[in-house]
Order: C-alpha cells, then sequence, then structure tokens
C-alpha cells in the first residue's frame, strides 16, 4: 500500500457502519508554515501564539474607547418642558435650528413630575419656564447635570442663564465614579473565573464547573464590597445588600462566559471582554451620559451588563435611576442564556473533540504543549548533570559522579563562599533536608539488601555496576546504620 493510503474515515459514518481498521484517519502533512513553526524553542511558540491577546485588547480599547468617547454630543436628549405645553414646539423649533437632533423636548405636567422623572432617568433635565430654573439629577448623571446647563443655556434663554436645581446632588467627596468602578470589579470577578475554567477545566463536569463559579463570585463579591464600602468608605453603608447584588451579577456573568467557554476554546478571553468589558463600559452610561454617546454605543445600553448593574447600584446608593426590576429581568436573562449555552455546549464539545481525534488533527497549541513538556524535561536533566546529579525513576535525586562546576556563583554564605570544597548533595545543592532525608536510613530496613534499602530499580544498578567497571564509585550510596558495609566503595 503506497505511503499515506490508509481508508479515509467518513463523517457520514456511524461507529456501526465503520470497521475498527478505519476508524482512525491517517493525521493531515502539517502546512509549511506549522513545520517552520515547530522548530522554533517550545517556550518561544507558547508566547508567540498568546500574542494575539494583548493584538486583540489593544484594538479593542481604540475602537471602543477613543472611539465612543471622543465623537460624544448631544444625540436626541429628551429634555422636559414644565408647565407650559405650547412652549416644547417654540424649544423644539429653536434647538433644531441651533443643533439638528441633538435635543427632544417632551411637556411635563407639573414640577413634582419632572424632578421625578429627572431622577428616574426618563428625561435627562427639565425646565420650568415660569421659575426659569433647570433641573438636574447629578446622582443620577453627574456629567450630564453638568454638560446639559452649558448647552441649553444659550437655547432657553440667552439673556438670563437658567438657575440649576439639583434635584438629587451627590454626597461631599463623591464624583459618582463608585457604581461604574464596582461594577467592573464585579464583572471581572465573573468572567475571569469562568475564561479560566474553560481554557484549563473543559473536561469538569458542568456541576463542578458552576460549583467553582459559585464560590469564586461569593468570594470575590464579598472582597470587592468590603474594600469599597467598610475599608475604602466611598460607599457608606448598605453592605449586605451589595454584597448579595455582587454576587448575583458575578455568578451570571460567570455562567454566561462558562457556556461561551465550550464553543470558544482558548479564545473564550476574546467574547468575554469584548460582551463585559469594551462594549459595556463605554454603552453603561456611568462613563458618559447615554444621550450623548455615538451609535451603536447608545442602543446597547439597553443590553449591556453594565447599564443593568450601574442602575441598581445608583437606585440602592443614591435612590435614583429607574428602580430594580429592569437590572433583575437583565441579570435572569443573561443568567439563563449561560445555563442554556452550558447545557448544550458540553456535548459540542465533546463531539468537536472526538472530531479531531479521528481525523488526526492537532492544534499548533497542543503540539506546543507537548513540546514545551520535553523540552522541560531535557532541560531538568541537563542541569542536574551540571551538578553531577540525577533523578532515579523514583524521583530522588542523588549523585552521580564528581560535580562539575556550577553555572552561578553560590548565594552569600553558602558552602562554597567559604572556599571548601563541597559535593552537590550539600546544603546548597539540595537544601539541606533532602540530604538527610537521603542519608537517613530507613527505620524498617532489617534483613533488607542496601540496594531495596534505598529502593533502586534495576535500571538504578545497571548504571551502578557501570561506573564501578569505569571506576567511579557508585552514585548516592549510603551504608545502612547499624548493619556491616556493603563492601563496595562508600559514596557520601
Amino acid at each position: 500500500m503506497a505511503k499515506n493510503a490508509h481508508p479515509q474515515h467518513s463523517s457520514r459514518l456511524g461507529p456501526a457502519q465503520v470497521g475498527p481498521e478505519r476508524i482512525h484517519a491517517v493525521p493531515p502533512e502539517k502546512s509549511a508554515y506549522r513545520r517552520w513553526f515547530a522548530t522554533l524553542n517550545p517556550s518561544l511558540q507558547l508566547v508567540l501564539l498568546q500574542l494575539w491577546m494583548p493584538t486583540f485588547m489593544a484594538v479593542m480599547f481604540v475602537l471602543c474607547y477613543v472611539g465612543a468617547f471622543q465623537s460624544t454630543a448631544p444625540r436626541e436628549v429628551p429634555i422636559g418642558i414644565v408647565g407650559q405645553s405650547s412652549a416644547v414646539e417654540t424649544y423644539q423649533g429653536i434647538a433644531d435650528q441651533a443643533a439638528p437632533g441633538a435635543w427632544s423636548f417632551v411637556d411635563v405636567p407639573d414640577e413634582a413630575s419632572a424632578q421625578e422623572q429627572v431622577r428616574s432617568g426618563e428625561i435627562a433635565a427639565a425646565y420650568d419656564v415660569g421659575d426659569n430654573s433647570l433641573i438636574v439629577a447629578s446622582a443620577h448623571q453627574a456629567q450630564a447635570a453638568n454638560l446639559i446647563p452649558a448647552y441649553l443655556s444659550p437655547l432657553l434663554n440667552p439673556d438670563q442663564p437658567p438657575q440649576r436645581e439639583d434635584v438629587a446632588p451627590l454626597p461631599m467627596g463623591d464624583v459618582g465614579m463608585s457604581p461604574m468602578y464596582l461594577m467592573l470589579a464585579w464583572c471581572i470577578s465573573g468572567y475571569l473565573a469562568a475564561m479560566f475554567i474553560g481554557l484549563m477545566g473543559g473536561p469538569l463536569r458542568r456541576t463542578t464547573r458552576l460549583l467553582v463559579i459559585l464560590a469564586v463570585s461569593f468570594v470575590l463579591s464579598f472582597i470587592t464590597c468590603f474594600l469599597v464600602s467598610p475599608v475604602l468608605g466611598a460607599i457608606e453603608g448598605h453592605f449586605w445588600q451589595l454584597w448579595g447584588l455582587g454576587w448575583m451579577w458575578a455568578l451570571a456573568v460567570g455562567v454566561a462566559v462558562n457556556g461561551l467557554s465550550y464553543f470558544c476554546g482558548r479564545f473564550i478571553a476574546a467574547p468575554a471582554m469584548t460582551i463585559f468589558i469594551f462594549l459595556s463600559i463605554p454603552a453603561s452610561g456611568a462613563a458618559f451620559p447615554e444621550w450623548f454617546m455615538p451609535e451603536p454605543f447608545r442602543w446597547l445600553n439597553n443590553v449591556v451588563v453594565g447599564s443593568g448593574i450601574t442602575e441598581m447600584l445608583k437606585r440602592l446608593i443614591y435612590d435614583v435611576g429607574p428602580g430594580y426590576s429592569r437590572g433583575w429581568i437583565m441579570l435572569a436573562c443573561y443568567a439563563a442564556v449561560g445555563l442554556l449555552l452550558t447545557l448544550v455546549g458540553k456535548r459540542y464539545w465533546e463531539w468537536q473533540r472526538v472530531r479531531r481525534m479521528l481525523r488526526g488533527k492537532t492544534t499548533m497549541m497542543q503540539d506546543a504543549q507537548r513540546a514545551s513538556g520535553q523540552q522541560h524535561e531535557k532541560d531538568r536533566e541537563e542541569i542536574l548533570d551540571d551538578f553531577g546529579l540525577r533523578a532515579t525513576t523514583q524521583g530522588i535525586i542523588v549523585q552521580q559522579g564528581p560535580a562539575r562546576p556550577p553555572r552561578e556563583t553560590p548565594p552569600s554564605g553558602s558552602p562554597g563562599d567559604a572556599g571548601v570544597s563541597t559535593d552537590t548533595t550539600s546544603m546548597w545543592a539540595l537544601g539541606g533536608p533532602l540530604e538527610q532525608e537521603l542519608a537517613r536510613p530507613d527505620e524498617g530496613a532489617v534483613g533488607r539488601s542496601d540496594e531495596e534499602t534505598l529502593g533502586r530499580s534495576g535500571e538504578d544498578r545497571a548504571d551502578e555496576e557501570i561506573g564501578r567497571s569505569a571506576g567511579t564509585p557508585p552514585a548516592g550510596e549510603v551504608a545502612p546504620s547499624g548493619g556491616k558495609e556493603s563492601g563496595r566503595p562508600g559514596g557520601s
């Protein structure tokens, strides 16, 4: 049969239709690039294969942060006009002439309604024509409370700027950014735990993966809330409510990322960071008002976790925002999608794994990891050999002959500093306790040979015979305590 002429397995045939000799396909020949890449140092291969992540992060930071915040401007910002419905069209005409598409004026029946709508975020601000005052809520959106008066004053009353009335001021020393950073900490707690599970815990059972995410989110949400509230004092009170809210959100984010990891493999960091960091921050409305953000970030405010978390936090801390219902619905949706992906993803991951096995395919990462393991074993043997040591089949490190000069200067205070010639089983080479453990006779070794006491394998004894014939003392031989000498040249 010609080379590589093994029958190929068809993916359309089930196991019952294929003979045992046709199950496994001949591994396909690797491309020239992969053959060249395999000649590199295995550690360098692993480094190069992970460079996609800093590249991805640099590109996404520029696209999502610089791209979003460099083009901020008012876009259909809802502004209430109190008590004068006829004035709505007048002000709308003035605004459209000055800045088309920037402002959207709506009628508000009275001042109390205006204040409530501003506090809830239904409208960005409200103008009371009779009092010539502009109602804002800095606790709900601090940037909007500062920007909107500057934009609207020339349009509403150019002769006498409206008086700014803040119905929900921030506490002294609070700039309103704590909810955003706490939201970011909760998202990171959830998605990083699930991301590492996806990278290194693929074969784990679904229950095990979910329990790990549950425990990690529980602990990390406690740590973040403890630091934010009692330690730093950034948020006064509400510790237990914060912890419960943080745990639920970190858990929901972790479950969602866990479901995605079955389909994304080692590249799970890309969708996880895109959804919960790069898109969530600019679209959340926490860093900048969503009314000022360009598309698609303004629309994404309706679906990203950042908006759901920060609005719940603002309601808890400052008693502003739309309330909790929107956040709980969003949390439940993310958790439900994650559980659904977890349910079907496990089977999909197993099917993909078997499919690759049957086709004889490997990834560049698998080849690099395998080569790295082999290289590490080789490096370990060479390092031990440089110090006149070797590892037995039982994993015990023993002396195999005169030590070569060490490649590095011994640390200060080591036996080598005193100018005394020492062997490589000294305190410096093996740390002392290991040397003593090797030299300590086995208390239950009565009646056994010295080779049995040291637990040497046949391979070790063969090495000693070769060394004896060459006139080299046996490696690491120790005379049993209380017994007669073996009659062979003793090493120590």
